[in-house]
């Protein structure tokens, strides 16, 4: 059973920072990429950053320059590093992972808030 678990949400005051980390496991087969999404009260899930088998990044605007996502391919594992947090980051943030063969897996989401 494919399993991907996020860590390393909490409660920050602006300007901060926190590192995500999201976890897969039960899987045999390769991953081709794997993404941070956010979901805001009210708002729709968005793409923060993804980030492929060969280390090719992507960001969302809002966060270029204050985010990194970074890979572990070894442990297939993805970290977030979210510098000068801002109150509009506040945020539940989902792993996902787009395996060979068997598709889209997600996490079940860490919250991360942002108040002074």
């Amino acid at each position: 059973q494919v399993q991907l678990v996020e860590s390393g949400g909490g409660s920050v005051q602006p300007g901060g920072s926190l590192r995500l980390s999201c976890a897969t496991s039960g899987s045999l087969f390769r991953i081709n990429a794997m993404a941070w999404y956010r979901q805001a009260p009210g708002k729709q899930r968005e793409l923060v950053a993804t980030i492929t088998s060969g280390n090719s990044t992507n960001y969302a605007d809002s966060v270029k320059g204050r985010f990194t996502i970074s890979n572990d391919n070894a442990k297939n594992t993805v970290h977030l590093q979210m510098n000068s947090l801002k109150s509009e980051d506040t945020a539940v943030y989902y792993c996902k992972a787009d395996f060979v063969f068997i598709g889209v897996y997600w996490g079940q989401g860490t919250q991360v808030t942002v108040s002074s």
